[in-house]
């Protein structure tokens, strides 16, 4: 029972909420322990990519522990400690990549917490909903903010207010999730995903990943001005010089993110 953390050679972390038993329900100490995993991914330079995904074949998360938060909610006063325990769907900004290997049951907590990733690969079998508003609350920690940017507002508005839940495939065909593979495949698949990431330049992905999500917040010119700024910074490290020189002598660029 954990939130299990390991990192590869080549900076790759996989993040495996550990509780099979519960179906990867989270309770407090899981949540703390996937806050920790997130800042790790954040703060750690040799980290380029992150993997989350769930313990076992069932599920991926259910999300919170419903004995332990619907029936116990926290003292008003923890409302105002916005910065505490933070998590990447709850605001934590984490600019390296994040996909998620959806490996069954993807509910509630288990979907925002998806829709906070950035690619993300289902299993055939995998299962999702929002079913809050079916308990008498809603999906938080994001649920109604991302839903309605990432798909078109009819779908999101049947996901969020009927409650229903849907397959894999309609996923897919919905634009949640960008390949549903086998099983077996899965984490392969994520991987692949993964690596092609890491061989870029760290700086250059971060870069990008924040300008695309800023941009919903501001106008095309304040956009624009932003990108051509950032642009300009990147062509002053040694990675753009390295890209260069690999390009020219043929032969893949070793990156540093520097």
């Amino acid at each position: 029972m954990s939130i299990d953390f390991k990192v590869d050679d080549a900076g790759i972390a996989l993040i495996t909420i550990n509780r099979p038993e519960k179906l990867n329900a989270m309770d407090a100490e899981h949540y703390q322990g996937l806050s920790n995993a997130w800042i790790s991914v954040r703060d750690d330079p040799k980290i380029r990519v992150a993997i989350v995904t769930g313990a076992g074949e069932k599920s991926f998360t259910t999300g919170a522990d419903i004995k332990s938060f619907i029936t116990a909610p926290t003292p008003m006063s923890q409302m105002w400690l916005t910065q505490a325990d933070q998590l990447l769907n709850r605001g934590l900004e984490v600019w390296k990549p994040v996909i998620s290997a959806v490996n069954g049951f993807c509910l509630g907590g288990g979907v925002t917490l998806m829709l906070a990733t950035d690619i993300r690969i289902a299993a055939t079998h995998a299962t999702f909903n929002l079913a809050e508003v079916k308990r008498g609350i809603i999906a938080a920690n994001g649920g109604t903010q991302r839903i309605i940017s990432q798909v078109p507002y009819a779908i999101a508005m049947e996901i969020l207010l009927t409650g229903d839940s849907f397959n894999a495939q309609t996923a897919e065909r919905w634009g949640l999730v960008n390949k549903v593979v086998s099983l077996e495949e899965l984490l392969p698949t994520a991987y692949a995903y993964a690596k092609k990431i890491a061989a870029n330049a760290p700086l250059a992905v971060q870069a990008a990943k924040e300008l695309a999500i800023r941009s919903r917040d501001l106008d095309l010119q304040s956009g624009l001005r932003l990108e051509r700024l950032i642009a300009r910074m990147l062509q002053s490290t040694q990675d753009v010089a390295e890209g260069a020189k690999a390009f020219a002598e043929k032969r893949p660029p070793q990156f540093k993110g520097e």
